[in-house]
């Protein structure tokens, strides 16, 4: 029996896809003969149709646009490798950054790993090095505009962007793979707070650079899933003692969300997030009960991931944040005394 590729990179396409092109090419150009490129074409079929052929790149066609979350899902469902690469259509991947990506997850000690994604039209600045993760469950680009010079050295992170990360398959299937419900946002993040659960660790790998035609954007559909998977995150995912522990913060900032979206016009977004929580509370039963189960880390270590302040450098500081996070801060003090 022939035997699989060692590696299978998976890139997700949908819409026009301006640099789906670039991104094969830079794939194609870095991978070995024995590995392989699984697109999943999410509803991009011109972009798709017009790529050179090439034997390593496989095409798989949902019946419908399944989103980043069932689309990564679904790659990896045909993909053949035993080490399994996310990235981005709209990345670039320079030479050797994905063998140095799969060399970090080659430690059994490693689930996750991500690599130095940069500015396409800044490439020495960052545009993420892993995401930290706020005890709200608000998930920002860590270290964004930030000289990459200042992240040289491999760490731990507490979540890995989507964006361009490796883990090897049998984690993966260990783990189950990304929430199908979420669709898109937080799937990262609540797979790397499972993977810490699991007892494993996940590392930023500096060696592994992408660039990344990055562009913040907010829309309401975005803002709808933003709002509910963060909830969805935290409910399933946070040990019962912490969880207890935060509901009160969590409730008295998801009022403060509700009376600045309707100071903006907005309010219906945070109205259909909580409606979908709601409607959700079945699967979040079910799940929390399989994710606590496996979880082998106290809520004191946890905790650890967490940090204490919202600071997502890609938007404009709102006014009140320093009053906020002053307030933020002083709140997880008394968690983690009581922890």
């Amino acid at each position: 029996m022939t035997p699989g590729p060692a590696v299978s990179v998976i890139v997700l396409a949908w819409g026009a896809e301006p640099y789906l092109g670039a991104c094969v090419e830079s794939v194609l150009n870095t991978i070995e003969p024995t590995d392989e490129l699984v697109l999943v074409d999410n509803g991009a079929r011109a972009a798709v149709d017009a790529l050179p052929a090439d034997d390593r790149l496989r095409i798989v066609r949902p019946e419908s646009n399944l989103g980043f979350a069932g689309g990564c899902n679904a790659g990896v469902a045909a993909a053949r490798g035993d080490t399994l690469v996310l990235l981005n259509s709209d990345a670039e991947v320079w030479p050797d950054a994905i063998s140095r990506l799969v060399a970090a997850v080659s430690d059994p000690q490693v689930a996750i790993a991500c690599g130095s994604v940069r500015l396409a039209d800044r490439p020495q600045s960052v545009n993420t090095v892993g995401n930290p993760v706020h005890y709200l469950g608000v998930v920002w680009a860590g270290g964004y505009g930030e000289d990459a010079e200042r992240h040289l050295q491999p760490r731990d992170v507490s979540s890995a962007t989507g964006a361009f990360l490796a883990i090897r398959r049998a984690v993966w299937q260990e783990l189950g793979g990304f929430p199908a419900e979420y669709f898109a946002y937080h799937e990262d993040t609540e797979l790397s707070l499972r993977a810490w659960q699991r007892g494993y660790r996940v590392r930023y790998e500096p060696s592994a650079v992408a660039i990344h035609h990055y562009e913040f954007s907010r829309n309401p559909r975005k803002d709808f899933l933003l709002q509910r998977n963060r909830w969805l995150t935290v409910l399933t995912v946070y040990p019962s003692r912490l969880l207890a522990l935060v509901m009160p913060m969590m409730i008295a900032f998801d009022l403060a969300l509700a009376v600045v979206s309707l100071r903006q016009g907005t309010v219906r977004q945070w109205g259909r997030a909580l409606g979908s929580v709601i409607g959700h509370a079945g699967l979040i039963r079910r799940r929390r009960s399989a994710v606590q189960a496996a979880s082998v880390l106290g809520p004191a270590a946890f905790a650890d991931l967490l940090v204490a302040r919202i600071e997502p450098a890609m938007i404009e500081r709102p006014p009140g944040l320093g009053v906020l996070n002053s307030v933020l801060a002083a709140y997880w003090r008394l968690v983690r005394a009581l922890l």
